[in-house]
């Protein structure tokens, strides 16, 4: 038989935002054990803290911990140059952590 597991991880980064998801697997053959799970969350405060407390500015702490959530699966891509690739443009779609907020200008 073969197994499978789906995993839909989502970060809510704006009091405003909300994610919509529905893991949801097609099986068509038999002996398969499969399992899904879908979890919605915001930036940990006490993480955003922490780094605060360690010379960051509010918005580096929020940049990192983003980061962070988002590398979780790049580093788990075998193929390293797709790593990179995949990596880079997620970097380069994080708002610059100095800039005003929306609304807070």
């Amino acid at each position: 038989g073969s197994s499978v597991r789906q995993s839909n991880a989502n970060l809510l980064l704006s009091p405003l935002a909300e994610m919509d998801t529905k893991p949801e697997l097609e099986i068509y053959a038999d002996e398969v054990e499969a399992s899904h799970g879908a979890t919605v969350g915001q930036i940990d405060e006490s993480a955003v803290f922490y780094l605060r407390t360690r010379g960051l500015s509010d918005g580096e702490a929020r940049r990192m911990l983003t980061a962070a959530f988002c590398h979780a699966v790049t580093d788990r891509l075998d193929d390293r140059e797709l790593a990179e690739r995949v990596a880079a443009l997620m970097d380069g779609a994080m708002p610059d952590p100095e800039a005003p907020e929306e609304g807070n200008e």
